[in-house]
């Protein structure tokens, strides 16, 4: 029995249409609006047939799932799906380690992959989480345009379990998503759902000229334009961006920020703490405070990153002018 087989279709459907009328009511696809239909179509409760909810402060995770025997809890199940909101699918240890992302983040990233209409577009996604995201781009790509890899192979085997029981079947990889797919290369699109600590530079790489690259970074979001396989340059968008950190090559352990003794203020700023963790390693909290403060609280669009050849930096208004710092 899979989790339609209970479920009242009216209220599935009641479910879905009031989540993309939250979406757009977020402008969320404002100039992209195609991907309604992709949302429209895709169900996404079929994508999380079990998630996590905080049960209370020290009590760890409430398991809520589509075959549960109770109909309420089977409801609250459904209508949890179809919220504009994450929610944690693999909890490890009491640690995040997969989630379904909110939906009009989703769709705000989606629209900003700028996927042109009429002609061929191959993708490459960087995170399969539970392969709902994937099944957006297969509706509206084809599926045959469609790559999507995860580290972990039970986080793949699901997602390709889902996907095919929602009637798509893009190229699902378990591998390092740092050094991105060669077989299936080159990508006009690559779009990650981790948070990077840097821009893996096999990226590039496998795309083609003029291809854009989409991925968390520090809180942000950057989208970056590739010149060629080892040039690509882009500034972040206004979106504050928070998602499950990119393992494997490409990891990092969290750093130590010392922030003690810096002004509340400043650390209740999403601006400034985007400012730390972009700047973590390159300056110490009291420098980047210093610079925030110079800098007239300086937005996310001011920053950019660029990426050439071995090297890549973050900067702030120009990528050879005075504020760089090494990713």
């Amino acid at each position: 029995m899979g989790p339609d087989a209970a479920l009242d279709p009216a209220l599935v459907a009641e479910a879905r249409a009031a989540l993309v009328r939250e979406i757009g009511a977020s402008g969320a696809w404002q100039d992209a609006p195609a991907w309604r239909a992709a949302f429209t179509a895709v169900p996404r409760h079929l994508f999380v047939p079990y998630y996590y909810v905080s049960a209370g402060p020290g009590a760890g995770y409430e398991r809520l799932w589509g075959e549960d025997p109770d109909e309420a809890r089977r409801t609250r199940w459904l209508r949890g799906a179809y919220r504009d909101a994450p929610l944690a699918t693999r909890v490890r240890d009491g640690e995040l380690v997969s989630s379904s992302s909110q939906p009009s983040l989703m769709a705000k990233m989606l629209a900003e992959l700028a996927v042109p209409d009429g002609a061929p577009c191959d993708v490459l996604e960087i995170g399969a989480g539970t392969g709902y995201n994937a099944a957006l781009l297969a509706h509206r790509l084809g599926a045959a345009h469609v790559t999507t890899m995860d580290l972990d192979p039970e986080i793949t085997e699901s997602a390709r379990r889902h996907l095919a029981a929602a009637g798509h079947r893009p190229a699902v990889v378990t591998g390092d998503g740092a050094a991105g797919c060669p077989e299936r290369a080159p990508y006009d699109r690559i779009i990650a759902t981790c948070t990077l600590t840097s821009v893996p530079r096999a990226w590039p790489a496998q795309c083609r000229p003029g291809a854009r690259i989409l991925a968390p970074l520090a809180t942000g979001l950057i989208a970056l334009t590739v010149r060629d396989a080892r040039h690509a340059e882009g500034r972040f968008l206004h979106t504050p961006a928070y998602f499950v950190p990119l393992r494997g090559g490409g990891a990092r352990p969290p750093r130590d920020q010392h922030i003690g003794g810096l002004p509340r203020g400043a650390l209740q700023s999403d601006l400034f703490r985007f400012l730390l963790e972009l700047t973590a390693g390159s300056l110490d909290p009291h420098e980047a405070l210093a610079l925030w403060q110079r800098e007239g609280r300086p937005v996310r669009e001011r920053f950019g990153v660029t990426v050439s050849g071995p090297y890549a930096w973050a900067w702030l208004d120009d990528p050879e002018g005075p504020y760089v710092w090494p990713l």
